[in-house]
């Protein structure tokens, strides 16, 4: 059984909850699938007419999942660390939690920048087909090497309070600070697609409002991967690892969503 306090374990430990994110973002894609099936056909119109092989790999591959994801639920010393309580807060108490939000993305990207670095030849080469030259020209980078990145101080309090869904940042590949990026141990091409996504994001809307919607939306969700902002960092990174041949405007995109008030819904 693996342990954070080992030090050889820490590495599969973040591996793990990387694949268990990208899984989490593959199955969102599908329950958003099914809820379109859901609204426009009937359940009797599905059976009847549905491909019969198709229809029957859809239904194992559900089973299948609900059996795992119900195991691994069997395991878990704590099962109400699952699911929220009561966590009502007021119009000011949002208020202060966006402010703090912000402050903290500040923060960081004042602390990280001295150390910063700019992106690699081959980093920029990559990626120019998705971002604008003058963006990966003024990002810097960050890889830390033997520490990770702090959760903010402010977690502890909405932890207890019963959001149990908050993201746990020591266990992130990567983080995005505005223009200042930080790596836990390497950079991978698809860790930096997503954080320079969310760099942009925080470019197009503003950190104020980036933190107003982060922190409205995980309200609303109860879960950072279903905040849109997030959601559509890990669409359009699944889109460039499963598509190269593709490419997009990441900025024409988030644009689109912002004036389109997706990032809100």
């Amino acid at each position: 059984m693996f342990s954070w306090d080992k030090p050889g374990d820490r590495v599969a430990i973040v591996q793990m909850n990387a694949e268990l994110r990208h899984a989490q973002l593959e199955l969102l894609s599908a329950q958003c699938a099914t809820d379109r099936l859901r609204l426009r056909f009937s359940a009797e119109d599905i059976a009847r007419h549905a491909q019969r092989d198709i229809l029957r790999r859809a239904m194992s591959s559900a089973n299948a999942l609900h059996d795992y994801y119900q195991y691994i639920a069997q395991h878990i010393s704590q099962p109400d660390s699952l699911t929220n309580g009561d966590c009502a807060l007021n119009e000011g108490r949002i208020g202060d939690i966006i402010a703090k939000l912000a402050q903290y993305l500040q923060e960081q990207r004042e602390q990280f920048k001295p150390t910063g670095e700019p992106l690699s030849a081959d980093h920029r080469q990559l990626l120019f087909p998705y971002f604008s030259p003058h963006l990966l020209e003024k990002v810097r980078a960050v890889t830390l090497r033997g520490r990770r990145v702090s959760n903010p101080p402010f977690f502890a309090e909405a932890w207890s309070a019963g959001f149990t869904n908050l993201p746990d940042l020591v266990h992130m590949p990567a983080l995005s600070f505005g223009d200042v990026i930080v790596f836990h141990e390497q950079i991978s091409n698809r860790a930096l697609f997503h954080v320079l996504v969310h760099t942009v994001q925080i470019e197009v809307l503003g950190l104020q409002r980036y933190s107003e919607l982060f922190v409205r939306a995980f309200l609303r969700t109860r879960s950072y991967v279903t905040v849109p902002l997030e959601a559509h960092a890990f669409t359009l990174e699944t889109k460039f690892a499963g598509e190269p041949a593709q490419t997009f405007s990441v900025e024409e995109r988030v644009r689109l969503w912002a004036s389109q008030g997706r990032y809100e819904h």
